[in-house]
């Protein structure tokens, strides 16, 4: 740790291998996943992307990918004349999954290696956030195809695609990932208070693009200014008027869930109604009267709504792009697909965080590999106690 501190991306490759050679791992290398998590790449320094020469392997049907997938060490198969044994360990910040990790270890103790396996695993971790915001290595090397200018905006501007503590999970993706427009989310925990948001800003270009960060940003000051829902509503609203007069809007649902309590508050800004999965067996539609979108000007009462979540229930928010998306023949993904998908994949024992990457590879794959439209989902499970495991 002390030795990264002034070291870059392109330089932890190299340190990472000595320091794990000292804790007898060998041919130890680091692959970062891309941000559709269909592939992992190789971390050699090298490069404008940090990976040139190095291995790409696939996330689907691969012992690297199964790895990143159920977020566990996983062992190649051993051969009688051999010493060492490959591994193969998720690279997580809590839950949010950055790669893979791969090293050999002698295969005798294997209680051992796996401690010492997890411990490098994490401190891969801490390494790669640490560079990555100031790393444009770092962006080329999870992209796989050129990013326009909007999406470039929306990346930089919401948190990280997945958070688990004080007893919730969160999850949230967002696609088209290198041409989205006008959609956003966002969450953010304040003392026993997590506070949610999904945008979708009228258009599809970049001043959508800029519209939902403007909406991003006024919503976050009026929020850190300790104001409540309908206020904070009110406030975008008032920004966004300020910069653009009635001529670009945002829609969406602002939200907040007492971690204590599980007391569920939201506001409805013309955008389409939250669920709440229970049970894994029904869905809940959260009621509330629209208030007009955002930068509108319809003058509308926010109305707040609340509702007692139980523990293990999964708050389903997400923009028109996801239920809307058409295959050839014209028929939408809907809202029904889209919920049964949530559950069958939770019900195969599939983290919160893979069962949204699979979801929305079928709503991209339902609409021929390319969407006309943003889409977002934001999942998040109150646990009450039994809270996901954060480490394989």
């Amino acid at each position: 740790m002390q030795a990264a501190h002034t070291v870059t991306l392109e330089q932890l490759p190299g340190l990472i291998a000595g320091h794990a050679a000292a804790a007898g791992l060998f041919d130890v290398a680091v692959y970062g996943v891309d941000i559709q998590e269909t592939v992992l790449r190789q971390i050699t320094g090298l490069g404008a992307d940090a990976a040139a020469r190095g291995e790409q392997v696939k996330v689907d049907g691969t012992l690297p990918g199964r790895a990143y997938q159920r977020v566990e060490l996983i062992a190649e198969p051993a051969r009688e004349e051999q010493e060492r044994r490959r591994w193969w360990v998720p690279v997580t910040d809590g839950v949010e999954r950055l790669g893979v990790l791969r090293a050999d270890a002698d295969s005798r103790d294997e209680g051992a290696v796996r401690q010492v396996l997890r411990d490098l695993g994490s401190m891969v971790a801490l390494l790669l956030l640490s560079k990555r915001s100031f790393s444009d290595s770092y962006a080329r090397l999870v992209r796989t195809e050129p990013m326009n200018v909007a999406a470039e905006m929306q990346w930089n501007l919401m948190p990280p695609p997945a958070f688990a503590g004080h007893d919730v999970s969160v999850g949230a993706l967002i696609e088209p990932a290198y041409g989205v427009g006008g959609d956003a989310f966002d969450y953010a925990v304040s003392g026993q208070t997590l506070h949610l948001a999904v945008l979708d800003a009228m258009g599809h270009d970049t001043t959508a693009g800029i519209t939902a960060n403007v909406a991003v940003a006024a919503c976050r000051n009026a929020r850190r200014q300790g104001t409540s829902l309908a206020e904070t509503s009110q406030a975008v609203e008032e920004v966004l008027l300020a910069h653009f007069g009635t001529s670009r809007y945002v829609t969406g649902i602002l939200a907040e869930l007492d971690l204590s309590s599980g007391q569920l508050s939201w506001v409805n800004r013309g955008h389409h109604l939250p669920l709440v999965v229970r049970d894994n067996r029904w869905t809940i539609e959260l009621t509330c009267p629209p208030a007009g979108p955002m930068g509108s000007g319809l003058g509308l009462p926010v109305v707040v709504r609340r509702q007692q979540l139980q523990p293990g229930d999964r708050l389903l928010m997400y923009t028109d792009g996801v239920v809307e998306a058409r295959d050839a023949e014209g028929r939408e993904f809907g809202r029904d697909r889209f919920v049964d998908f949530i559950v069958r994949q939770h019900s195969g024992r599939q983290t919160l965080h893979e069962t949204l990457r699979r979801l929305m590879h079928a709503v991209v794959g339902h609409h021929a590999g390319r969407l006309d439209d943003d889409a977002t989902v934001l999942l998040a499970e109150w646990r009450v106690g039994h809270q996901e495991e954060l480490v394989p």
